[in-house]
């Protein structure tokens, strides 16, 4: 059979959800009588007396959206319930209180994507539900669908973000290696520019050789032709000499 801890009670420093004392079972876990299960319980008042089977119900509903701790020690099996104690207002205060003094502690960010601060809300929200559950099963549970939604939501967010991570990686590495390739390309496009160049260099040099030496037969070319030219216009003028000379004496 189960038995309550004694000697050592283990309390839950480090969640904001209320728990019962540790329970210590001898070999396994025993069903808890969250087993029987009566019909649904309605949203309890103050006036209303409290049931057997109402507590049954609402200690199975806590149980399951505030599954129970347990965990193994010196050979012992030890198991923690969550607390089905009603909540007064002074416990909300402390709950609040207590959420304000561990985000400081454990140096939250108030702003921004924050592990810690998103982990002590959880907490604070888990134990409101538990207190609601508590008071009133139908609004427990549907806090607790809330609570899954926003965890969905939360998840969904995450496998966003980390799709987007290793797109960006890929991406990343795709323009890495796009990179090495085009430095290669350019590597040997400067190549072909320096050969190009000389290349260009090499025909200039040789349309300046070209240049120069058909400016000299030109200007040879233009000097033979002059030369030509004045051999001809003194033959000219001298056989037109001649010509006078012969046709004078007749008239």
């Amino acid at each position: 059979m189960a038995t309550v801890a004694q000697e050592r009670i283990i309390p839950s420093t480090n969640t904001l959800v209320k728990y019962d004392n540790p329970v210590l079972v001898t070999k396994h876990p025993e069903k808890t009588p969250k087993e029987k299960s009566g019909k649904k319980s309605a949203c309890k008042g103050q006036s209303s007396p409290v049931t057997a089977d109402i507590k049954r119900e609402t200690a199975e509903i806590l149980n399951g959206i505030l599954p129970p701790k347990e965990w193994e020690e010196d050979g012992q099996i030890w198991t923690q319930f969550v607390s089905s104690t009603p909540a007064t207002r002074l416990d909300v205060i402390n709950l609040q209180e207590q959420l304000d003094m561990r985000l400081q502690q454990r140096q939250a960010r108030e702003t921004g994507i924050c592990p810690v601060r998103r982990e002590l809300y959880s907490q604070c929200f888990d134990e409101i539900i538990r207190q609601v559950t508590v008071n009133c099963a139908e609004r427990g549970l549907l806090l607790l669908r809330v609570r899954d939604e926003i965890k969905m939501t939360m998840a969904a967010y995450q496998t966003l973000y980390q799709s987007s991570i290793a797109f960006g990686i890929r991406k990343a590495l795709q323009a890495e290696e796009g990179k090495e390739d085009l430095i290669a390309t350019a590597e040997e496009l400067r190549l072909q520019k320096a050969e190009l160049e000389k290349t260009v260099a090499e025909l200039r040099q040789k349309f300046d050789q070209a240049e120069r030496r058909s400016a000299e037969l030109r200007e040879a070319e233009e000097k033979k032709h002059n030369e030509e030219i004045q051999f001809l216009k003194k033959t000219n003028q001298q056989l037109k000499t001649q010509l006078e000379g012969i046709i004078a004496p007749k008239k």
